[in-house]
């Protein structure tokens, strides 16, 4: 945490940053810190132990498999919203090679918690579906209705799978096997319930409310509220991607109108800092080495590349002839950064050693949440691979 801090006062400093947000619930202690191998985890009831907390993500380092994964067709799927079909690239080739219905407007693809189900997630209201994919063959079962699938999460111990219905202000957690409902937890003043990701020890999340200019925290044994923030950076701010650093130390959450970064501590009890990155960031994915951040940002047509040392912008790739980079992925062995464009109905394969553009596919209309698969990593916790 301490490193997080000490970048973050030297970004406020040179940005002029706004204050922390006051908390009006009791602040909440601090669990996540880093700690040494073999110390006691006081993580999530029935949540996997980390080999260290130094690095949640040492897991899901370059080609580190599970050999049930490993198998796994080497695929990226794209799910088209305005389309409603999903192309599959072959990254060897770069050409499409499968072309299928992904329900009503596709969103995201979606590894389950066990990671040998993929799952499309499709919004369209009043309707909804996840349609599952085998990773072994590449090809779709039989969709399944749920009503407003927008994004697709799993609580840390894998109890639960947690569909983000961003029309209707919830979370509704379902059984992950079944897909029958358990409970649902309605959030009235977070219009546009988006993104989400987990603490360290799996207890909190914080997600982003995309129209609503603000971010709520949720316990995840209970599905509700605890606190929000409302952001101030700018008055029409709209945060999307929310992702936690390798060490566990903060929260990176992305905001489009704000054109960076907002930063929060471990358990999202503070904002504690804003990095500006680029006109509609959007997109956050981390290096296989869990050295740096790569932030999409969508309006600009660029990659800022973050080194999380110092919390600061290391570079910044610009996708020749402009673009619309918005989610995605990173490939197993951490070369190739994969991401949709957005308004362009196309997707990028960049070179994650030079910035230089690897490859530009041409598939559907409005592609939006790509996978790339398989992974490295032990779990899934949902989302287009946040996996540990």
């Amino acid at each position: 945490m301490r490193r997080v801090l000490v970048a973050l006062l030297t970004v406020c400093l040179s940005t002029a940053c706004a204050e922390t947000v006051t908390v009006p619930e009791p602040k909440v202690e601090d669990t996540a810190a880093p700690v040494a191998a073999g110390e006691k985890q006081d993580l999530l009831a029935g949540m996997p132990e980390y080999p260290s907390l130094d690095n949640v993500y040492a897991a899901a380092g370059a080609n580190m498999m599970r050999e049930d994964v490993r198998g796994d067709r080497e695929l990226v799927y794209v799910p088209n919203t305005n389309s409603d079909r999903v192309h599959v690239i072959d990254p060897n080739t770069m050409q499409v090679i499968d072309e299928f219905y992904g329900g009503p407007e596709p969103q995201h693809v979606v590894p389950s918690y066990d990671m040998r189900t993929l799952y499309v997630t499709s919004s369209r209201v009043p309707g909804g579906a996840v349609l599952p994919i085998d990773p072994r063959t590449g090809k779709p079962g039989e969709l399944i209705e749920v009503q407003d699938v927008y994004n697709l999460y799993y609580t840390p111990d894998g109890q639960h799978a947690i569909v983000v219905a961003e029309a209707y202000q919830r979370l509704d957690f379902y059984h992950p096997k079944t897909w029958e409902l358990v409970r649902s937890t309605h959030f009235p003043d977070c219009e546009g319930i988006n993104h989400m990701d987990f603490s360290a020890d799996g207890k909190i999340a914080l997600a982003s409310c995309e129209f609503a200019n603000r971010m709520v925290v949720i316990d995840v044994a209970t599905g509700e509220q605890l606190r929000q923030f409302d952001l101030d950076v700018v008055p029409d701010g709209m945060p999307q991607d929310t992702r936690l650093v390798p060490d566990g130390s903060a929260f990176l959450v992305a905001d489009m109108h704000a054109h960076g970064l907002y930063v929060f501590d471990s358990q999202a009890t503070a904002r504690i800092g804003y990095i500006p990155t680029g006109q509609g960031a959007h997109g956050i994915y981390f290096s296989r080495d869990s050295k740096s951040a790569y932030v999409s940002n969508r309006s600009e047509g660029t990659i800022t590349v973050l080194d999380l040392a110092s919390m600061q912008p290391r570079t910044k790739w610009t996708i020749p002839g402009g673009g619309s980079p918005d989610m995605g992925g990173v490939s197993a062995d951490g070369n190739t950064l994969w991401l949709t464009g957005r308004y362009h109905g196309e997707v990028y394969a960049i070179d994650t050693n030079t910035g230089e553009l690897k490859g530009r596919i041409p598939v559907g209309a409005g592609p939006h949440g790509l996978i790339v698969w398989p992974q490295p990593g032990r779990y899934s916790l949902g989302h287009t691979g946040n996996i540990r």
